[in-house]
């Protein structure tokens, strides 16, 4: 396996999405008032500053610590954050940003919109479900199971190991992916991820880094060597946010 010589990982900026979810949340209602798809909810203003301040951030760093392969979802919110990113001289400003659908949000199939108090009177029946097999298995219908995400991360990562090997990759994506992604790479349990996640949301344009180490197992892998982190958003004085991962439409 040649694996990049740094992979970093960056939830998108706050998004429209999480913005309604919070309003939605405090005033006790079943579900999200977006009339848009998830592909589609973009940035909220603050989002739009977070993402110039990780811009601006990796500028300056000094040009081989940035990232010279850019991979996104496909969604909105996503695609955004890195071209905001991008503009703000975070990486070369011919670097391409790569759209990968594998990096898409976590579907929630019927349940998408709704708040934790939507699914327990409109779906109860699949309120049930999920607190009886946990969120790592339960998959609404016309939805996703953690697992799913994973197993589509899983060839995510075959193919940047085959194109990537020896450069820096940043993936923009989602809550859940970023969590998944870290599932995958340090091999862990079903109990030690839902660990992490317990511990705290994954903040809007935090970054998640892994670097190579030819130490580690047999040809060498990829260590974590930060999780989570906001200084660019902190270094310029903005509101850090974590929209949290609603049991179903959090829209992260």
């Amino acid at each position: 396996m040649h694996w990049p010589r740094k992979l970093t990982v960056v939830r998108h900026g706050q998004s429209a999405g999480n913005v309604a979810r919070d309003a939605a949340m405090q005033a006790n209602v079943d579900r999200i008032d977006l009339s848009e798809r998830d592909a589609d909810v973009p940035l909220s203003e603050l989002g739009c500053d977070q993402a110039g301040a990780l811009g601006r951030w990796y500028a300056g760093e000094a040009p081989h610590e940035r990232p010279d392969v850019l991979l996104a979802s496909p969604y909105r919110r996503a695609c955004e954050t890195a071209d905001l990113f991008r503009q703000a001289g975070g990486c070369a400003g011919d670097v391409p940003i790569c759209f990968d659908e594998r990096l898409r949000e976590k579907e929630f199939g019927i349940l998408d919109g709704l708040t934790s108090m939507g699914i327990s009177s409109i779906e109860p029946q699949q309120a049930e479900f999920r607190r009886l097999l946990g969120k790592f298995y339960h998959r609404p219908p016309g939805g996703e199971s953690w697992c799913d995400v994973i197993l589509r991360l899983r060839s995510v990562m075959d193919t940047i190991a085959l194109h990537h090997a020896d450069r820096h990759v940043m993936i923009f994506t989602h809550q859940v992916v970023v969590l998944c992604l870290r599932y995958i790479i340090e091999g862990m349990t079903e109990a030690e991820i839902l660990e992490v996640d317990r511990e705290g949301d994954v903040a809007n344009c935090a970054i998640t880094e892994y670097a190579f180490d030819a130490e580690k197992g047999k040809d060498g892998g990829l260590l974590l060597v930060r999780y989570n982190v906001t200084a660019p958003v902190e270094q310029e004085d903005m509101p850090v946010t974590r929209a949290p991962d609603a049991i179903a439409g959090a829209r992260g």
